[in-house]
């Protein structure tokens, strides 16, 4: 008679840790890059101005929270953002890809100027940029 032999009835578990050490390591690199909100062209700040084809629409706001537009009259006046974004929807309506950029001053709320870039995109614009100074002559 023969000897039976009992079925093993181990799991081995190594295979599935490592798919699971994988897989977190996978979630940990691809989570700080999925991001919600506003989409933002944050230029950055060391490098060299990208060559323009036309000039940017540059919407600017001061330290106490007044808007200038590049394009009206008077630039060194504050302009109303009602006014700004109806001169920007007219220039979307000719040009569509017309590249708008927010001037803000260092000392202006954070909050203010994602309030003007919201406020900026209802308009229809697809992107809005940051300018920045130097770091070099900022320090």
């Amino acid at each position: 008679m023969p000897v039976r032999k009992r079925p093993i009835s181990d799991i081995n578990v190594v295979p599935y840790i490592d798919v699971m050490l994988v897989l977190l390591v996978v979630f940990m690199v691809t989570a700080p890059l999925i991001t919600q909100g506003i989409v933002l062209q944050l230029p950055a700040a060391d490098a060299p101005s990208l060559p323009q084809k036309e000039e940017p629409l540059i919407v600017s706001i001061d330290q106490q929270g007044q808007y200038y537009f590049n394009l009206v009259k008077t630039p060194d006046q504050p302009t109303d953002l009602l006014e700004i974004q109806d001169q920007i929807r007219k220039i979307l309506q000719q040009k569509p890809n017309a590249q708008v950029l927010i001037e803000g001053d260092g000392r202006v709320p954070y909050a203010k100027v994602i309030f003007l870039m919201s406020e900026l995109q209802k308009t229809g614009v697809k992107g809005v940029g940051l300018i920045t100074s130097d770091l070099k002559t900022t320090e």
